[in-house]
């Protein structure tokens, strides 16, 4: 991504920043596609580059947007996360290098994985705004 962290502290929003620049987490119930419901794709905040699918999405109870599984996986990076004290598996969008939250193994069928990602992380795009 050309963007550098100063571009992108002018284009986001401070909780945008915060999640996706520095590996920030929004609080459960209380972001803006938790309960989100809408027909589209789900789109890195940074990139633009689509990330999650509607039809991927899953009420998962957490409080956060859940989806059983990525549009592109090669667009979907995983990396170790050992903070707190925990041993996680991060995701990070590979072309705007975004936090964008953890995967779990405990997710519902074909997959049985939890991508449990920040509201902030992405932009929704309508299905009838989504090109092609």
């Amino acid at each position: 991504m050309s963007d550098s962290l100063e571009d992108l502290k002018q284009r986001l929003t401070a909780d945008q920043y915060h999640i996706a620049c520095e590996g920030g987490t929004e609080p459960p119930f209380d972001n803006e596609y938790w309960d989100h419901k809408g027909e589209g794709i789900y789109v890195d905040v940074i990139s633009g580059k689509p990330l999650f699918s509607s039809e991927a999405k899953f009420d998962s109870g957490t409080g956060w947007p859940s989806f059983f599984a990525p549009i592109d996986p090669e667009e979907v990076v995983e990396v170790e996360d050992t903070s707190y004290g925990m041993r996680r598996v991060e995701v990070r969008s590979k072309t705007g290098n975004a936090h964008l939250g953890h995967v779990f193994p405990d997710g519902p069928e074909p997959t049985g994985l939890r991508y449990c990602i920040n509201s902030a992380a992405l932009r929704f795009v309508p299905k009838d705004e989504v090109e092609g």
